[in-house]
């Protein structure tokens, strides 16, 4: 399968101020596979080490300090030697040997003729520990699960490419447009998870793709307690299992009392930030201004959090399948479709999705592009736009605003409708409107 991050990671390889770089995200998310499979493409040879397998391997870094001299030990566990620019270093769950990790600003300052890449389980974690993580000596690359086009790609090649091929104003033919909506509810129910995407174009059977996504939560929900340090891995774990329920609230914002009766900020912001920082929960700040820069206005004590795939979500939170085929409307449908939308636009905004509260409602997202302030509506149906967005528009006449739904791609005044299967594209859908 095709993954969007190969193409960061080969304009890394050929960038002369290249760091060593380091993947971020989730466990099972497909580091691995991405790290090997860049090497094979694009190297004429790659050695990979992985500290979980291998324990003897620490002592290679808790010993040495010079990079050459690591290179030469390298080399002679691999049995190939390790050349400049041609054989590509990998060094996976780097998270067990914390000496290696700290040994990657020796390769940026004395030997950058190596190329280094390196992934773990959580890396994120390990910002808690500054004595072994290299800051401003990595570059940095987040990988997330599949998003929807990664996905089409996987499992319907032809139907990719008439995605790929709609451009802005574009007007969608019916039968594509029924085809990607079908394909939109199917990506619901399997997500992005290598593993899941996988299983269903090997088996089509969802008995198996439910038992996958059962077994990934229960192997993250191990790992809280395996990769926590100091902080509480039961806090952890409640804020994980709260997430369907935080959702499903008619205010959506993160509500420490509903973790626990009589919870607070100091009994669970340390897990949040664990959790964000390990890549298994999206946070989107509230801002108190809908005006450039969005940063400047985020309310830190003001949030919603989200899953990192939508295809868990809907696991944990146990929508059945025909609830989302059959087009019924249930009362998670709007909090299971916004994760969708969020994980699409992540993947194609530079700066990360706000919400912004108004009178007697909210605007779902809120996107800056440039100087720009984009509103965002998401509808799980083909529902009009709200009043309360209506209004948003009235009062803040911006250049462009975008309701996602299940309706075709038009223009309906100054609100453009954007079909959810094109949430992926929604920044080369906005060029010019």
């Amino acid at each position: 399968m095709e993954r969007n991050a190969i193409f960061k990671m080969l304009e890394w390889k050929d960038n002369p101020d290249r760091k060593p770089l380091i993947l971020k995200g989730a466990r099972q998310v497909g580091k691995t596979w991405l790290m090997r499979e860049f090497g094979r493409r694009y190297y004429k040879n790659f050695v990979y080490f992985n500290f979980d397998e291998s324990e003897d391997l620490k002592s290679i870094f808790e010993i040495n300090k010079n990079p050459y001299r690591i290179v030469e030990l390298l080399s002679m566990i691999a049995g190939i030697k390790i050349e400049p620019a041609e054989t590509l270093i990998i060094f996976d769950e780097i998270q067990e040997c914390p000496e290696a990790l700290n040994t990657l600003k020796y390769f940026k300052e004395k030997a950058n003729e190596y190329h280094v890449i390196a992934a773990g389980s959580l890396p994120g974690t390990l910002l808690a520990q500054p004595k072994s993580y290299p800051v401003g000596m990595v570059n940095l690359l987040e990988v997330s699960p599949l998003t929807f086009d990664e996905y089409l790609a996987a499992t319907d090649g032809a139907l990719y490419a008439y995605y790929s091929s709609i451009k802005q104003g574009q007007q969608i033919e019916e039968i594509f447009h029924n085809r990607l909506l079908d394909a939109y509810r199917y990506y619901l129910i399997i997500g992005g998870m290598p593993e899941c995407v996988n299983s269903w174009i090997k088996d089509k059977d969802p008995g198996k793709i439910l038992q996958i996504q059962k077994d990934l939560i229960a192997i993250y929900e191990n790992d809280f307690s395996k990769h926590n340090g100091k902080v509480n891995s039961g806090r952890i774990l409640m804020v994980f299992r709260s997430i369907p329920s935080q959702l499903a609230k008619e205010n959506e914002k993160f509500m420490y009392g509903a973790v626990r009766e009589g919870g607070r900020a100091r009994d669970f912001e340390e897990a949040i930030e664990w959790l964000v920082s390990a890549g298994m929960l999206n946070r989107v700040y509230n801002v108190s201004k809908s005006e450039h820069p969005l940063a400047a206005f985020d309310r830190l004590d003001c949030f919603k959090l989200y899953m990192f795939d939508t295809g868990l979500l809907k696991c944990m939170a146990g929508v059945d399948n025909s609830a989302i085929l059959l087009k019924s409307d249930f009362q998670f449908k709007g909090p299971l479709t916004e994760n969708f939308v969020l994980q699409q636009l992540k993947g194609c905004c530079e700066i990360a999705p706000r919400y912004y509260s108004v009178r007697n409602g909210e605007i779902d997202f809120v996107i800056q592009k440039g100087m720009q302030i984009i509103p965002i509506e998401v509808k799980s149906g083909e529902d009009r736009s709200a009043p309360t967005f209506k209004k948003y528009i009235e009062e803040k006449q911006p250049a462009c605003a975008i309701r996602f739904s299940q309706r075709g791609y038009l223009k309906n005044g100054m609100i453009t409708n954007i079909p959810l299967y094109l949430a992926g594209k929604t920044d080369a859908l906005t060029e010019l409107i």
